[in-house]
């Protein structure tokens, strides 16, 4: 019979290089999330001089639109106003038992036998709980653009904030829906107001390595049966 030894070393890169491409240790990656600012679309080419004073072409806004945002490329301000707090609890238990004993007589073959011998008894017991708290709070303030203006008078909105710092960068990614008639006229839109919103804060550099766990530790991690 052959035996093989497998390190864990190789055990890693087997189970890399068995990987499709762009595939990590735990499987396909998503592609990442598109947080780009959106051009303006292209002008159209000037109309010729027809003498007139009022020249839409040259900006124009009614009046009961304002300066709010409600093109393609239009900037607005999304007001982080999130504060999530959630709590769970659960407990259970159980707890049951059984006796079950006979006498055998007094005369006869049968007298040999002791009572503790016909004796049976069990018991179970089970006791569970479990608690859960979570609170998150992020605020703030980020730029997007429009990206996209549907018939509603809705419009898809998306930007990110990047802070360069001595150790790494810091990045506020958010995307979602907006109504026109939710922004104020200082074109801002608080963010509980962004439907179907995707905000991300994360970073990268050394801190952000530093308080991630290494490529080894999370392939045992996964493998590890306890």
């Amino acid at each position: 019979m052959r035996k093989i030894v497998l390190t864990a070393t190789a055990a890693a890169v087997i189970v890399a290089s068995a990987a499709p491409a762009g595939a990590g240790i735990f499987g396909k990656k998503k592609p990442p999330e598109d947080y780009s600012a959106a051009p303006p679309p292209p002008a159209p080419p000037p109309p010729p001089a027809n003498g007139s004073i009022f020249q839409p072409q040259d900006g124009y806004a009614a009046l009961y639109e304002g300066t709010r945002a409600h093109r393609i490329g239009d900037p607005l301000t999304i007001v982080l106003v999130e504060n999530t707090s959630a709590s769970k609890s659960a407990s259970s238990k159980l707890d049951s038992g059984g006796a079950f004993g006979l006498t055998p007589p007094s005369t006869g073959l049968l007298s040999a036998i002791k009572p503790t011998d016909l004796g049976m008894s069990g018991n179970r017991n089970f006791n569970g709980k479990g608690t859960a708290d979570q609170s998150n709070s992020l605020t703030g303030e980020v730029s997007v653009t429009v990206v996209a203006v549907y018939p509603n008078g809705t419009m898809l909105v998306q930007g990110q904030k990047r802070v360069t710092l001595n150790r790494g960068d810091e990045f506020v990614q958010i995307k979602g829906i907006v109504r026109t008639a939710d922004i104020t006229a200082d074109n801002r839109v608080p963010s509980t107001r962004v439907a179907d919103a995707k905000i991300s804060y994360t970073g990268k550099g050394d801190v952000a390595r530093a308080s991630r766990q290494g490529w080894l530790s999370r392939f045992f991690s996964v493998i590890s049966p306890f």
